[in-house]
């Protein structure tokens, strides 16, 4: 084994499964490798700092006169005297992994599995560390998928020619973005949010990949991206709902380590977390190209590497992460059913209100070029089954939480028009906003109006098909429909009585409701 491969091997931050109790050990680097480490770590902010500051630092040591030819000779001592440290510190730090026997145990195991090229159980040696995942070999690449044509690739989103009237707000828009509107919107991207939960992310993994028998695999996407996934299989056991996979999608700060998963793997369901572009072991930014890209390769590697069929796939959104269940529906529109979870409409009326009135403007400019997260018009290209979650005392999507403002209520609303248009009318829309103003009552229609309502659905699907807009309701009396309004509202929508970011209850999690016919989904 090559010495460099330890200098230069990547963290190692726990060794489970196989190793002696308790099965959970944090990797605890040895004296010599952890003052080397320290160096390197001081060296590194040092650099960060004068790469950020480097035409202050330039200045000064230019109005000292250090940058005149006398003072060179001083600058290359100087130079070299860091260099010379660096050298030590990591020749300290692969000394210091030598010796460790785990360390050891990890760097072999690596190097063999990247020797194989190979997805899966080829890396099961390497399974046992928990690394830092940029060295983890790719288990799944999409771009190595043959014969599938259906699905472009997703770029950057392309705006109309900027013109000179609007060029200073594009201007401050696009520097907005990059500087800290990004960082805003997806918080969890911040690299220093993720040095501060990752004891909590390498625990919640270490529980997932032990308690659960979670895999944990690397998914290449279409514009290079690795994302940062882990596989809970279910599927030998027979009386669960192991056969179905559902696939979560986090929130804006949210991580599939501590995330919405523990839901779904309480209901004995299969379930396939991911880490968003830029998130903890994700590479890449999560614009919403990045983040489309993402999703549609992770949904790839559900079908072509873990063999679910299209139909056998649950896709779970939570809060932000209903764009990219939302997206994946509209690529893959056979899927069994979409469950939204405190999810919003558009970011752009999130994103308004909490920035000063004078920047709305640059604001708007901001996310419709760089950021549209429009769930509303991505769900309105999805034909399948859909449920709604709405939190009743919702934080964050909701103005001083006041639930008549909650962005669910917009989504839920905007879904129901399109797919009902002749039922939903400004008069049962405004009946429907009524009832959203509070917190609904526990689902009480009668039984009798419950009968007919389903009976005109299902004749109704029966003889058209479920495509949608449905045009079911043109020769309704006003009556029947505020009924039908009412009875759709209450089978697409549940409360939860709770904040914003609450583990979600197994009860509530459950499939969406569907028109009950004999045929087919008919699919526009």
């Amino acid at each position: 084994m090559s010495f460099l491969n330890y200098v230069f091997g990547p963290n190692l931050y726990m060794e489970y499964r196989g190793v002696p109790e308790p099965q959970r050990k944090m990797y605890e680097a040895g004296a010599v490798e952890k003052f080397g480490e320290q160096i390197l770590s001081t060296l590194s902010v040092m650099w960060s700092v004068g790469y950020y500051t480097s035409p202050l630092l330039v200045t000064f040591l230019y109005r000292r006169g250090y940058l005149v030819t006398d003072s060179m000779p001083t600058l290359a001592k100087i130079t070299t005297s860091v260099g010379l440290i660096v050298i030590i510190s990591l020749v300290m730090r692969g000394l210091g992994r030598k010796q460790s026997r785990s360390y050891s145990n990890m760097i072999k195991a690596l190097v063999r599995a990247k020797a194989t090229k190979a997805p899966g159980d080829a890396n099961s040696e390497l399974r046992r560390f928990d690394i830092e995942f940029n060295a983890w070999p790719v288990d799944f690449d999409v771009k190595a998928l043959t014969g599938d044509t259906k699905k472009p690739v997703v770029t950057a989103r392309r705006r109309e020619p900027i013109q000179l009237a609007t060029l200073p707000c594009e201007a401050i828009a696009y520097l907005a973005i990059k500087t800290f509107g990004l960082s805003m919107i997806y918080p969890g991207s911040v690299k220093l949010v993720q040095k501060f939960m990752r004891p909590m992310l390498i625990s919640g993994r270490a529980k997932l990949i032990e308690d659960d028998n979670g895999i944990r695999y690397k998914v290449k996407t279409i514009d290079s991206n690795e994302i940062d996934t882990l596989f809970i299989d279910n599927r030998n056991d027979n009386v669960g709902n192991g056969k179905t996979l559902v696939i979560c999608s986090e929130g804006n700060a949210g991580f599939y380590e501590v995330g919405i998963m523990g839901t779904p793997v309480a209901l004995k369901y299969s379930v396939l977390g991911w880490n968003h572009p830029g998130f903890a072991g994700s590479t890449g930014t999560p614009y919403p190209h990045q983040d489309k890209n993402a999703i549609d390769a992770v949904v790839q590697f559900a079908i072509n590497n873990l063999g679910f069929a299209v139909e056998d796939i649950i896709l779970y959104g939570w809060s932000i992460g209903g764009f990219s269940t939302l997206y994946a529906a509209s690529v893959y529109p056979e899927v069994k059913g979409v469950v939204l979870d405190a999810t919003f409409d558009d970011v752009l009326y999130l994103a308004v209100p909490r920035m000063p009135a004078a920047l709305a403007g640059i604001v708007k400019v901001a996310i419709r070029n760089y950021c549209n997260l429009n769930n509303a018009e991505l769900a309105n290209e999805f034909n399948g089954p859909i449920s709604f979650i709405r939190r009743t005392e919702d934080e964050i999507i909701a103005e001083d939480n006041h639930i008549d403002t909650n962005r669910g209520n917009f989504l839920v609303l905007s879904v129901l028009k399109h797919r009902y248009p002749n039922i939903f009318g400004a008069s049962q829309l405004n009946k429907a906003k009524g009832l959203l103003s509070k917190p609904l009552e526990p689902y009480s229609i009668p039984a009798a109006d419950e009968k007919l309502c389903m009976s005109r659905l299902i004749t109704y699907a029966s003889d058209e098909g479920k495509s949608f807009p449905m045009n079911i309701g043109a020769d309704y009396s006003e009556e029947v429909r505020n009924l039908m309004a009412v009875f759709l509202l209450r089978k697409h929508l549940r409360d939860y009585n709770s904040t914003h970011c609450t583990q979600l209850p197994g009860e509530f999690f459950t499939m969406p409701w569907d028109i009950p016919t004999e045929q087919g989904f008919v699919f526009t």
